[in-house]
Formats: structure tokens, sequence, C-alpha cells
């Protein structure tokens, strides 16, 4: 068995894409997986099941959510080993202990190509600093989230692709769930 991580974009924010957490477990459990908990309103979800491709079950679960629940949203998975690199990898350790909740991971489906990454942090002037490895972008928000201008979807323009963000308290909850 495989634990995963989901991370739907863009569900009960700003009473937009409403979506219970308890409708998403039960459909979890309906589609054949195991053990399926949520953390937090915000779409993320921990469930256990057999080992198959991650671009597979991303497209099924977004598929079973727009059929079942009538909420479209996209679904970015990630196994717990997976997260545990995702953690591991962040170029920002001293952030991610002084100021976790400004430390944010931006998951996406595929990396971003390097020339897009570099022509970012070059034309951003802001105070926020953003690194990418592999299929995720770490970013700082000295400042916050309110007023940053370096927003997901300016990162989802400059990087010609579509992702969703946790703060690094949530990553490491996330973390947390998906061990237990």
């Amino acid at each position: 068995m495989t634990t995963y991580i989901a991370l739907l974009r863009g569900v009960n924010v700003g009473g937009h894409k409403k979506l219970a957490m308890a409708d998403l477990r039960a459909l979890l459990s309906r589609m054949g997986f195991e053990d399926p908990h949520s953390l937090l309103q915000s779409g993320n979800l921990a469930f256990r099941g057999k080992q198959q491709s991650i671009g597979k079950l991303e497209q099924s679960l977004e598929s079973e959510i727009r059929k079942r629940l009538s909420v479209e949203t996209m679904v970015f998975i990630r196994t717990v080993k997976e997260l545990q690199m995702v953690i591991s990898r962040n170029p920002f350790p001293g952030e991610a202990k002084s100021d976790p909740s400004h430390l944010a991971v931006m998951f996406f489906r595929g990396a971003p190509a390097p020339a897009d990454v570099k022509a970012l942090q070059k034309s951003h002037a802001g105070p926020e600093a953003l690194r990418s490895e592999g299929r995720e972008a770490y970013v700082t928000y000295p400042d916050g989230f309110a007023k940053t201008r370096l927003t997901l979807p300016v990162i989802e323009r400059a990087l010609n692709t579509k992702g969703t963000g946790r703060n690094w308290n949530t990553v490491m909850k996330l973390a947390a769930a998906g061990a237990a």
C-alpha cells in the first residue's frame, strides 16, 4: 500500500468552490482507498491505496470530484515519500524554523523549465525569494501574503504551469498525517 497526499486547488477559499471534507473522504472510500483523512478545510487529504500512476490518479480524482461533488478543481498528488523529499530539499531551512507561516511550497504537475525559473527570479524585485526544485517551488514571503506581487497566478504565468500552494506549517502537518 502507498500513502498518498492530495492537494486540491482553490477549494473553500473565500467562499468559492465549497467542498465538505467529509464528502471528499467518503468519495475516496467509495473509490476503494483506505483510511482517508483530511487536514484543514482547504482540500488537503491523506489516504492509502495500491501503487499507481500519479498522473492517472490525479485525473481520476478530478473526474470523480467533478461528477460526484459538482466541483471543478485540479488535484496535485504526492506520495508520503515524495513529500518527505520536498521537506528535505527545502532551500530555506532558516525561514522554515523562524517564520514557517511565511514560507510556501508551490506544487506543480511537472517541473518548470529552469530558464523560466531564472527569468522569474530576475524579473521579480520584491522582498520574496523563489527557488525551484523538481515539481515544486519554494517561496519566502517575509512581508506576508496579503500585499505581495509574487502571487500564484504570477508564478504560474512565468513558469508556464498550474499549481497550488501550501505554507510550511501545512506541509509539515501533511507529512505527519501521511506518516500516521
